[in-house]
């Protein structure tokens, strides 16, 4: 089993550069131990401003960020939630292509020089819940094609969009031949009309930088 994972985290105030960095670099070596133990299949973090991004696909039930990215914590703020405070508040999936099958078929479009990339957005307060119906409907009906590794993740109005280029498109009723209905519904609903794109730079989504990636 593969189970894609996002998560985001908040930086604490007055750290000091050069032990985030030795902390960052710590958390990916665990991260690639994590791998080598075949607990996860792979894994990235990224960054903007004081947020950081976690993408990660367990192989193993109940694994959290904090089981191979403990070097952080003391770094990152708490967030309350229903079961205590955690410092990687979860991200709700929302939207995706494919479902991964068994690792090799998953893995096989995983060529050299594959590229992880991380965006985020920020929405419009108002336009969550319409983004997410829409997203929710495209998934049910199965038929837009698009990267086989994107996902995209929800936490408050903050989206966290993952894939990898180049692209491998496919949908995920594993019919290409055929057209999605819904993506008209939701484009009549005014897309560019969800997005802060002031927030963003400019653009709907906004590429981040990745501080590592294993796997």
């Amino acid at each position: 089993m593969i189970e894609r994972k996002q998560y985001r985290a908040c930086l604490k105030t007055g750290w000091k550069p050069e032990e985030l960095e030795t902390a960052v670099n710590a958390a990916a070596e665990a991260a690639q131990a994590a791998v080598e133990e075949g607990k996860i299949l792979t894994a990235s973090l990224y960054r903007y401003k004081n947020m950081r991004f976690l993408y990660y696909e367990a192989l193993e039930e109940n694994i959290r960020p904090t089981d191979f990215l403990s070097a952080l914590t003391p770094f990152l703020e708490e967030w309350p939630e229903e079961n205590g405070k955690t410092p990687w508040a979860y991200m709700y999936h929302i939207f995706h292509h494919s479902v991964p099958g068994d690792i090799s078929d998953w893995q096989k479009e995983r060529t050299e020089g594959k590229k992880r990339i991380g965006r985020i957005a920020f929405l419009w307060p108002d336009k969550v819940f319409s983004y997410a119906r829409w997203h929710q409907a495209i998934v049910e009906e199965g038929l837009l094609k698009g990267d086989k590794y994107q996902c995209i993740a929800m936490h408050e109005n903050i989206l966290f969009s993952y894939f990898e280029e180049p692209r491998f498109n496919v949908n995920i009723k594993n019919e290409p031949e055929q057209e999605s209905e819904v993506i008209k519904g939701w484009l009549a609903a005014d897309p560019e009309s969800h997005f802060d794109r002031v927030k963003a730079g400019g653009d709907n989504f906004l590429v981040i930088e990745q501080l590592f990636t294993v796997g």
